[in-house]
């Protein structure tokens, strides 16, 4: 029997700090998790918020796996390419046991040595679907789920390390690209939870955001369900817009409804216009800010932050903001 070379992959909840002159620009690895020696980092990206779904289970149908974990937080998405001898299955072997000395829970394994379209995990078939489902852009360069070696062998790894008030998921799929090149696909997924009610900006802090970006998202303008009425939970929001506006008397802006993407278009663009108008004449008639800095516009679901898919997505979704003219 072939003996398996082990090297120390973890850093689960230390640190890395070795540097890969190979590697793409302003790449790294993640702190949690290092990676397999000899690798190099070919597409690196984060994002601070992103919704995946973990495949626990196998496909059960056409580009369908019955069993998920669905979160969401910030991704930070690495894609290695190994060249040499060395084996998926050495590879593989290596993050398990880096996984478990971190006190990291298993939730979803398998490997295959040679090709095979298995739905199992693991398989290139459960590959395909798994990242279909979570995809890389187009021009991402991974070759995960290509390749034309006739010992084409993969692999699967879902883990979840939780601490106190923190829950992070690693997400790991691997396959023999070509006779010499092991590519493998890490995902690290940090859950957090975003909190319903999203923070509410002073007039500084409103400033600040349409000086640099020329605009600034408001979530603390509150509407009743499917209307344009304002809640009085709003007034703090609005006395800050107006103190805004009052210190900069240059300033002019169109203030801008957003919805998330339930309900018809027309609804919905609709709606948000309505919702606009409500908080340019609650500044004109309560808050003595002239009608003619402010113009009311409403894009409906047609400029999103996040996600429509989940809740917490929506909710980044429904928002005022303040564009500069």
């Amino acid at each position: 029997m072939k003996k398996i070379k082990l090297f120390v992959l973890i850093t689960l909840l230390f640190g890395n700090l070795l540097v890969f002159a190979q590697d793409i620009e302003n790449s790294k690895d993640h702190p949690i998790l290092s990676r397999y020696p000899g690798s190099e980092i070919v597409y690196y990206e984060e994002q601070q918020f992103k919704p995946y779904k973990i495949a626990v289970g196998p496909v059960t149908g056409y580009r369908t796996i019955g069993d998920w974990i669905e979160t969401e937080g910030k991704e930070t998405r690495i894609y290695y390419e190994l060249k040499g001898e060395t084996t998926v299955t050495e590879v593989y072997r290596n993050y398990m046991t880096a996984l478990k000395k971190g006190a990291a829970t298993i939730l979803a394994s398998g490997i295959f040595d040679e090709a095979n379209r298995s739905k199992e995990v693991g398989g290139r078939s459960f590959l395909e679907t798994v990242y279909i489902t979570n995809p890389a852009p187009t021009n991402s360069g991974i070759r995960l789920n290509v390749g034309s070696s006739t010992s084409a062998g993969s692999c699967y790894i879902a883990a979840v390390v939780e601490k106190p008030g923190a829950k992070t998921y690693i997400v790991i799929g691997g396959a023999q690209y070509s006779t010499d090149i092991k590519v493998f696909l890490v995902d690290i997924i940090e859950e957090t939870i975003m909190e319903d009610d999203l923070i509410q900006l002073n007039a500084d802090e409103m400033l600040s955001g349409i000086q640099a970006d020329g605009k600034v998202a408001l979530y603390g303008l509150f509407f009743d369900f499917d209307k344009a009425t304002l809640q009085e939970a709003s007034n703090e929001t609005l006395e800050q817009i107006a103190i805004l506006l009052k210190n900069n008397s240059q300033l002019n802006v169109f203030v801008v409804g957003h919805t998330d993407m339930k309900g018809s278009l027309d609804y919905n663009l609709k709606l948000s216009k309505q919702r606009a108008e409500t908080v340019v004449n609650t500044l004109v008639n309560k808050y003595g800010i002239s009608a003619s800095r402010l113009s009311p516009e409403g894009v409906g679901p047609l400029s999103p932050v996040s996600t429509n898919i989940i809740e917490d997505g929506r909710k980044l979704n429904r928002r005022v903001e303040l564009v500069e003219k």
